[in-house]
C-alpha cells in the first residue's frame, strides 16, 4: 500500500480514536453554533487537529483545506490535503451513530486517495486513483440497479429554498416504484455506502468540498459515476452531486430536471 494512503489511514484512525471516546458522553459536549443549524464541537476541532498533526510529521510541507480551520498554508497549492474531521456532527451531538472522518489527498488539482472512516464500527472505505476502491481490505463495487424500480434511494433535505420544490417532486415521482428512501445525514458515508452498492443512487445540493473529495474518489474507482446536477464535474465548485450505479445517473438526471426550478 502508497505511503501516502498509509498516512491518511493512520490520521483517520487517530482522529477515529478521539470521536469514539468522546461518543460515551455527548451531553457533556461544548456545542456551538457557527451557522443556522451547523454545528462544532470541541472533538470536531480535536480531531482535526490529531489528523493534521499525523499528516505534518510525514508531510511538513503539505497545505491543508479542512471544515474546521479552512485553508491553512497554501504555500505548497499542489499537494493539499481535504478534511472532513467529523461529517454528521449533528448526529453526533444526538448519538445517532452515523458520522465518519473523511480524508482525501489532492496532488496538482487531482485526488489521489480517499478514506472514509467510521469510529464507532471501525469500517475502513479506502480508494486509490486507478486501483479501485475497499471495505476493510476486501474490493467494493457499485450496485448494479439499472432502474428505479425497487432502488434505494438517497436524496439530501436541500438548505437552498429553490430546490425544495425538486425535493418534493422526486419525493412523489419516487413514491411507491422505489424500494425507499435512506438519508444518514452525512455525505461522505452515503458515498461511501454507495461505492460499497449499499445505495444505488444520492443526491445531494450544497455540499463542501470536504463532504465530497474522498467520497466521490470512492464511487469512482468503485465503478460508479459523479456527476453535478447538468451532467458535468461542478460539483466541485457548486456541490450539487449525484452519485450512484452508472445506469442510474441518466433516469435520475432527468427525473430531476422535471422538477427544479428554470435557471438553476
Amino acid at each position: 500500500m502508497d505511503a501516502t494512503l498509509n498516512i491518511a489511514i493512520k490520521a483517520a484512525r487517530e482522529a477515529g480514536k478521539i470521536i469514539a471516546r468522546a461518543a460515551d458522553h455527548p451531553k457533556s459536549l461544548t456545542v456551538t453554533e457557527k451557522g443556522h443549524n451547523n454545528f462544532v464541537t470541541e472533538i470536531d476541532q480535536a480531531a482535526e487537529a490529531a489528523i493534521m498533526q499525523v499528516i505534518s510529521e510525514a508531510y511538513p510541507t503539505h497545505s491543508f483545506l479542512t471544515e474546521e480551520s479552512g485553508q491553512i498554508d497554501q504555500s505548497n497549492t499542489d499537494a493539499v490535503w481535504i478534511i472532513d474531521p467529523l461529517d454528521g456532527t449533528t448526529n453526533f451531538i444526538h448519538g445517532l451513530p452515523n458520522y465518519v472522518v473523511s480524508i482525501a489527498f489532492r496532488f496538482k488539482g487531482v485526488v489521489e486517495y480517499g478514506v472514509i472512516y467510521h469510529p464507532l464500527t471501525q469500517d475502513l472505505f479506502v480508494a486509490a486513483r486507478g486501483q479501485g476502491a475497499q471495505l476493510n481490505g476486501k474490493r467494493i463495487r457499485v450496485s448494479s440497479q439499472t432502474k428505479f424500480d425497487g432502488a434505494l434511494v438517497s436524496i439530501g433535505l436541500p438548505r437552498p429554498i429553490e430546490y425544495l420544490p425538486a425535493y418534493i417532486g422526486l419525493n412523489q415521482a419516487f413514491h411507491g416504484q422505489i424500494a425507499g428512501i435512506r438519508r444518514c445525514g452525512a455525505t461522505a458515508l452515503e458515498l461511501a455506502y454507495i461505492a460499497a452498492g449499499m445505495l444505488d443512487i444520492f443526491w445531494n445540493i450544497d455540499s463542501k468540498i470536504w463532504d465530497i473529495a474522498a467520497g466521490a474518489l470512492l464511487v469512482k474507482e468503485a465503478g460508479g459515476i459523479v456527476t453535478d446536477i447538468h451532467g458535468g464535474e461542478g460539483y466541485w465548485e457548486h456541490g450539487n452531486i449525484i452519485a450512484g450505479a452508472p445506469k442510474m445517473i441518466k433516469p435520475m438526471l432527468q427525473l430531476l430536471h422535471q422538477h427544479l426550478p428554470k435557471g438553476v
